[in-house]
């Protein structure tokens, strides 16, 4: 046995990362009633995070805690997620792909004609068991303080997931500063605690606000000596884009240069880190505009909408920092594996000009300003321009809701003391769908069977990634293993190395393309005339994928947005709408007699 293999073999067995043993040892500990051994969890989502928007994948952005979870585990570099949150999270949750775990696209998002089929409804289905309820069931304690956005009906909300502890956002965004919504689309942001409606505090932050209500569920039960998992995650840094102004404070001044400099830093510094190939070339996104061409109040304006990003992601930074300090002062921290990891890409679909008079009106009409001095604080909308989203990609093309790199590979951690390897970079190939196997792994918590709580569940289908996490393998799927993907008709395939994609109008084009995405991240060089027989063959397999989980076409003419607006109206409207239809129909008689008295001979 070589020393290597010795050492995994002594953190496997300090880990007791089969559910055999750890059955044993919790049946030992229950009856002294000393401490389960079996690892607490700390899942951190981040919300429409680019891939090398924290320090440790090559962020300017000083993230000291993510930083201090790289030194102490494993960074993989080519996980991969949904291109938009709600499919993500089903994924994450489950270890099911996302449509047949119900939710192939956000509920906001979705078309009629696709609502008539059970398992486009948008939220998580009854035909899937989340990894909270199996680690309840094994006998942790289970919080969540975060943005749940798998549905708001009472047989949905994370306190009947599993979660014994809550406090969630329903929505698929909110104000960081106050309860209002951020979209028409919402009467109200939906905060919810222990499955009921919540009031948010006067001082409300939601970075701080979350790590908060984690802390609290985290004491209330810290002397029980079961292990708990807990689930945080963030709003940040989805729109509103906002963040205490000392944070961006610190930011003011950085961006001067433009995102197509801020995009060169970035890849340069991931290359140095071991983030990407020293071979990556960028692709450059024809929606990220001219900076040389803005005048300079326009510049000043927007360097200022990333500073106040950047200040949003040291914020979220700085309150996890809170939450290992509490873990450490009390004796927690060194029996913690922390995983952070992002639901999506950055987002792209920001105004490139907000102070333009439809960017105005529009945060007008639902109360916000979107003025310099107070860009960021109480009562601002900001976001971040197509601009720097793609160098908050750097160096990959697309942003969220397209099937482009930039859409789907974010940064992922794996940490922690219990871990036997620290500092160590994996280029491996990992899915949104791996994170529950994983955390059942490291547990000792079995895999559902086909039935579960005496109804039939999804398999999952998420692979475990532990070995790499031991050092032992350097890949959990093989060669010709494939993992297919779909959002609205945006469409991949990976297989190896090897990347099938294709994404529409209006970024895209609308053509299959194949990419080695592992000496290619930036997806510039298409391969599918130089290998034809590779490219067929994956086509093939995507429509393999598409039959086997059940892929809907889209709608003739529908797209994301113009579908976002449409729902809007209806939830919003439709009420008026009907009363004045009606109203139309009982006075058009009326209407009708008074004309034909009016044209009547006299």
């Amino acid at each position: 046995m070589t020393d290597r293999h010795r050492r995994c073999c002594a953190a496997l067995a300090g880990l007791a990362l089969t559910a055999g043993m750890y059955g044993v040892v919790a049946a030992e500990e229950a009856l002294t009633g000393a401490r389960d051994p079996r690892p607490n969890i700390v899942f951190i989502l981040a919300d429409d995070l680019g891939f090398t928007d924290i320090a440790p994948f090559g962020s300017e952005v000083q993230t000291p805690t993510l930083s201090a979870f790289a030194e102490t585990g494993v960074r993989f570099t080519n996980y991969h997620t949904a291109a938009n949150c709600a499919p993500a999270r089903a994924m994450l949750l489950t270890g099911v792909n996302n449509h047949l775990a119900g939710v192939p696209n956000i509920p906001e998002m979705l078309a009629p004609e696709q609502r008539r089929h059970a398992h486009y409804q948008g939220v998580l289905g009854d035909n899937v068991v989340t990894v909270a309820t199996l680690l309840e069931d094994a006998g942790y304690h289970t919080y969540m303080a975060g943005k749940w956005h798998l549905g708001a009906s009472p047989d949905k909300r994370p306190s009947r997931r599993g979660f014994s502890r809550t406090v969630a956002l329903m929505d698929s965004g909110a104000d960081n500063w106050e309860q209002r919504p951020y979209l028409p689309l919402y009467d109200r942001a939906n905060w919810f605690a222990d499955g009921e409606p919540t009031t948010l505090p006067e001082d409300f932050y939601s970075s701080r606000f979350l790590i908060d209500k984690t802390i609290e569920f985290i004491d209330s039960n810290l002397q029980d000596g079961k292990p708990f998992f807990a689930y945080v995650p963030f709003m940040a840094v989805h729109m509103p884009v906002q963040a205490p102004q000392a944070f961006t404070d610190r930011y003011q001044g950085v961006y001067d240069g433009g995102w197509d400099e801020l995009r060169r830093a970035r890849l340069q510094r991931a290359i140095a880190l071991g983030i990407v190939p020293p071979q990556t070339a960028l692709q450059w996104m024809e929606s990220r505009g001219d900076w040389d061409a803005l005048t300079a109040d326009r510049r000043r304006y927007e360097a200022k909408r990333m500073a106040v990003y950047a200040g949003m992601i040291e914020a979220m930074d700085f309150h996890i920092g809170r939450l290992v300090d509490y873990l450490r002062a009390h004796g927690e921290y060194a029996n913690t594996v922390f995983i952070f990891t992002s639901d999506n890409g950055s987002e792209g679909s920001g105004p490139a000009n907000q102070e333009a008079l439809s960017s105005r009106f529009g945060a007008a009409m639902m109360g916000y300003h979107v003025d310099y001095e107070r860009l960021g604080l109480r009562g601002s909308y900001n976001t971040i321009s197509p601009g720097f989203a793609s160098a908050a990609a750097s160096p990959l093309a697309f942003y969220k809701f397209y099937t482009g790199e930039g859409g789907m590979r974010v940064p992922l951690i794996i940490a922690g003391d219990p871990l036997p390897r620290h500092n160590t970079l994996t280029p491996a190939f990992a899915w949104a769908t791996d994170i529950t196997p994983t955390i059942l792994s490291l547990t000792g918590t079995p895999l559902p069977g086909a039935r579960y709580a005496g109804k039939p569940v999804q398999p999952i289908t998420g692979r475990d990634l532990t070995p790499l996490l031991t050092g032992d393998r350097e890949r959990v799927y093989a060669e010709q293993d494939a993992v297919g993907y779909e959002l609205t008709g945006h469409a991949a395939l990976f297989q190896g190395d090897y990347k099938l994609v294709l994404n529409r109008p209006p970024l895209g084009d609308g053509q299959w393309r194949l990419y080695n995405i592992v000496s290619d991240p930036g997806e510039v060089v298409d391969l599918a005339a130089q290998q034809p027989d590779r490219f067929q063959a994956m086509q093939l397999s995507y429509q393999r994928f598409q039959a086997e989980n059940g892929v809907l076409p889209q709608p003739p003419g529908y797209s994301q947005m113009g579908q976002l607006l449409t729902n809007t109206v209806k939830a919003r409207y439709a009420d008026a709408l009907r009363v004045l239809l009606v109203s139309l129909l009982v006075l058009l008689p009326f209407y009708v007699a008074y004309r034909m008295r009016r044209s009547a001979p006299r």
